[in-house]
């Protein structure tokens, strides 16, 4: 019999375990197990949702996944990567199986009304002091992860070969991933020969699953421009080189990137997110300073872009009339995000056996987009031989994903104060395929 899609969708997890009808026999039993669980697992996601940590912050959240970890047979080494941890399961010859969960929060002051809400603060490192919140998910991802773990261990008898399961901080910086693969990721525990990772998101009904091929995440870089000018009285422009005339001829000849210098086919952004300069109505300031947020996907649109930026910037302020030395200054922050690539074929086989195993109406591809991850990286350290796959699993109360798609109330967005996804549905859809997948991938001989 088949369900629709939004009907499995408005299930309470046990519910919408029990309705799938003709799956494979094990694939039932892993639902049946993640039913069982998920009183205990939800207590321990309402904890990590109290409780959230900042970017290279993370100090009970790793010990919380560590414990349930070693718990479960696996062998586990902490602080790697400054808070990272990693949990590594030998059970004979075969592939290496990488499967990651972040772990940090964001500065954001929590507005959900759960009765389990964070009213946590904290000093971010750019030094702000701000509430903190799990506005991400990740504390579904720790959740799912832990619960992946045990769901593998209980089945050794049932796959061969080596699990490598990571707890990563601060993806939210984007610094995470480079830091566990400094601190030695490749060269101190096995080396993966694929990847895996979920994502929750508010753009798909709660307990599906989608995946992109090929590009999933994009290429994020911040870029700073501090452009320059002549400060002087405002009734005397004459007299000065206006930086906010100037910054604004920026900022309009900055979309032509996108507009007239980006093949349309190839997908790209730049926006000016913040515009600062002056103090007072009848000054003309000497400064003015931009920020932007710069996404592409692939490094060669990247590298366009930022010598874009840098030419669109030098270009309009000989335009002005300024001299060399009053150049803007364009600073690219550093770290950026880099791209995230789903392994074509990879996607396709996994995608095709979740179909199978969770129901065809709960599996999608979905397209790309334009937020960054950092789970790219873990390919990208040897991209020539691993395999990387990230999954969306969809968070958003069918009723209200299905008002605001009709013009209704939109759904918060992951970042935002108010973000509250189904969580059980999350957690045991992301579970179970992860679980699926790993098991798949690492066949009995």
């Amino acid at each position: 019999m088949r369900i629709p899609l939004l009907a499995l969708a408005g299930l309470p997890f046990a519910s919408l375990a029990s309705a799938a009808f003709s799956l494979p026999a094990h694939a039932e039993a892993v639902q049946e197990a993640v039913s069982r669980d998920m009183p205990g697992l939800m207590a321990i996601y309402r904890d990590l949702h109290a409780n959230p940590e900042l970017s290279f912050q993370e100090l009970r959240s790793p010990k919380i996944m560590a414990d349930a970890a070693r718990k479960a047979g696996f062998t586990v080494t902490e602080k790697v990567g400054k808070t990272g941890i990693v949990a590594v399961l030998r059970n004979g010859e075969g592939p290496t199986v990488l499967i990651r969960a972040d772990m940090d929060g964001l500065p954001v002051t929590e507005q959900t009304g759960l009765p389990f809400a964070s009213t946590k603060r904290g000093i971010s490192l750019a030094g702000v002091e701000s509430g903190i919140m799990h506005a991400c998910g990740h504390d579904t991802h720790m959740t799912a992860w832990i619960e992946t773990a045990r769901l593998l261990a209980a089945r050794k008898g049932e796959w061969s070969g080596t699990l490598v399961m990571i707890g990563q901080p601060a993806e939210e910086s984007g610094a995470g991933a480079l830091a566990m693969l400094e601190d030695g990721l490749y060269t101190r525990f096995p080396k993966p020969d694929y990847t895996l990772a979920f994502h929750d998101t508010p753009e798909l009904p709660a307990g599906t699953v989608g995946a992109a091929k090929g590009w999933a995440l994009a290429n994020v870089d911040s870029v700073d421009i501090l452009v320059k000018g002549v400060g002087g009285h405002g009734a005397y422009p004459h007299t000065t080189r206006d930086p906010v005339v100037l910054g604004s001829a920026i900022v309009m000849k900055l979309q032509t990137l996108v507009s007239r210098d980006t093949n349309p086919v190839d997908p790209v952004v730049v926006t000016v997110g913040s515009f600062h300069s002056g103090t007072r109505h009848n000054i003309i300031p000497d400064e003015a300073r931009l920020q932007l947020t710069v996404r592409s996907y692939s490094d060669e649109t990247r590298d366009r872009l930022i010598a874009g930026i840098r030419r669109v910037a030098q270009g309009e302020a000989i335009a002005s009339g300024l001299t060399e030395a009053q150049m803007p200054q364009v600073t690219v922050k550093e770290p950026h995000t880099r791209a995230t690539w789903n392994t074509p074929e990879f996607t396709e086989e996994a995608v095709a056996d979740l179909k199978g195993k969770l129901g065809a109406d709960r599996v999608l591809f979905t397209p790309s987009v334009m937020g960054g991850e950092d789970f790219g990286e873990f390919r990208r350290a040897d991209e020539s031989h691993i395999k990387s796959l990230i999954l969306w699993v969809g968070g958003a109360d069918p009723a209200k994903l299905a008002a605001a798609k009709a013009g209704g109330t939109p759904m918060p967005s992951l970042h935002s104060p108010f973000w509250a996804p189904v969580a059980d549905q999350v957690i045991g859809a992301a579970a179970q395929a992860l679980t699926f997948t790993a098991l798949r991938l690492m066949p009995k001989s």
